[in-house]
């Protein structure tokens, strides 16, 4: 919210299916709500699409951006006469292997949109909340007159909800992002880097993809669940607690909205955001599944962190020996690896080291792994609720 005295508004739209036509009305709709694309995209500028493609991973799994959205926005903008190319860094894989199969490769070549590069980067300075930043960024991003992120809406036992301010993670390229997690393994260091990556990116619109999202084991071993919503703001913190409140979680649970609001990125408070469209109490879902998450409040002793604190295990049953796990942790030696056995056996985690960042469960293509709660974080839990 950039004026103090105006409520930041998001359009909260009931989009039941993938049907491009349901979706291109509803996303025409909820732009008009919003003042039309001319207050927030110029005709002749080149405007860069930022899905979340986390990782190579067909539509009906719900861990990336649906195409139909992705067309539906892609084509409205190009009515408008913007220029435009798309983009992500996924956790694992190409980003030519996640756009193919997602189907976003194949709308894009119908609709002659290139995928920009985000492979290599620039290192930009980033003034933090907590620190000062440096970030490759993709070259791409800063080349273009601005962004539209496309965000996927699923659970994140880190952040617990992943939505419009964590899709523009996705902008630091490759390896880079792991250098964050192990800079930042506090949870609240974490999200207000994110905030401080979007105060410093400043995306145009987020236009969250919760027509089918993911509960559970997200942010891609989760399962599909059928949420029928579109939503639209310049807000990504009223977005993404308006997200929340959607699925029975309160907004200040959500580390991102925390920062969010503290930094100036926006609001999260009920008060300060005005819901256009349709009525929020009408598309509540019930008995959405969070998953397991963080605890609600900071835990800095190692020790006891370790005590507390959710872990990550390995299903043996499920486990493919891939070594995704491995390579995704951002720590060396990584605190989970092959064990003595050899690696036709899952790997071991070595829980003294583990910096509960998580990203071991973000990248497993089986989901073969989920999070436990320690035995102390157990009566904690039942004592604070």
């Amino acid at each position: 919210m950039t004026d103090s005295n105006r409520k930041s508004q998001v359009a909260l739209l009931r989009c039941e299916t993938y049907d491009l036509q349901e979706v291109r009305t509803q996303l025409e709709r909820g732009i008009a709500l919003l003042g039309g694309w001319q207050k927030w995209v110029k005709p002749g500028e080149n405007i860069l699409l930022k899905p979340n493609l986390l990782a190579p991973d067909p539509p009906e799994k719900a861990v990336t951006t649906h195409p139909a959205v992705f067309q539906a926005v892609a084509e409205s903008l190009q009515q408008f006469g913007v220029n435009l190319t798309y983009g992500d860094s996924p956790s694992n894989g190409t980003t030519e292997a996640a756009a193919r199969k997602s189907g976003l490769a194949e709308v894009a070549k119908q609709l002659g949109i290139s995928l920009a590069p985000f492979r290599e980067g620039e290192v930009v300075d980033i003034e933090g909340a907590y620190h000062r930043h440096k970030a490759a960024i993709a070259q791409a991003v800063l080349e273009s007159d601005g962004l539209i992120s496309l965000p996927k809406f699923k659970t994140h036992p880190l952040m617990r909800l992943t939505a419009a301010v964590k899709n523009q993670f996705g902008c630091v390229v490759g390896l880079n992002k792991k250098m964050f997690h192990a800079k930042h393994p506090q949870v609240d260091h974490f999200a207000a880097m994110l905030v401080d990556l979007n105060l410093f990116l400043k995306p145009r619109l987020y236009i969250l993809d919760a027509i089918v999202s993911m509960e559970g084991n997200g942010p891609r071993g989760g399962a599909p669940r059928r949420t029928g919503i579109l939503m639209i703001s310049a807000d990504p913190v009223a977005l993404d607690a308006t997200a929340s409140r959607l699925v029975g979680l309160e907004p200040d649970q959500v580390p991102t909205n925390q920062a969010g609001q503290e930094s100036g990125l926006g609001v999260y408070r009920l008060e300060d955001i005005e819901l256009l469209g349709d009525n929020l109490d009408e598309l509540m879902v019930k008995d959405f599944n969070l998953g397991i998450g963080l605890p609600g409040f900071a835990v800095k002793n190692i020790w006891l962190r370790n005590q507390i604190v959710p872990r990550p295990q390995i299903h043996a049953e499920l486990c493919k020996t891939c070594g995704l796990c491995i390579n995704a942790c951002p720590l060396r030696p990584p605190a989970v690896d092959w064990s003595e056995a050899g690696q036709d056996q899952p790997p071991q985690y070595n829980y003294a080291t583990c910096i509960r960042c998580y990203c071991c469960q973000e990248v497993c293509p089986e989901g073969a792994i989920t999070l436990t709660v320690p035995w102390l974080g157990r009566i904690v839990g039942r004592r604070i609720t």
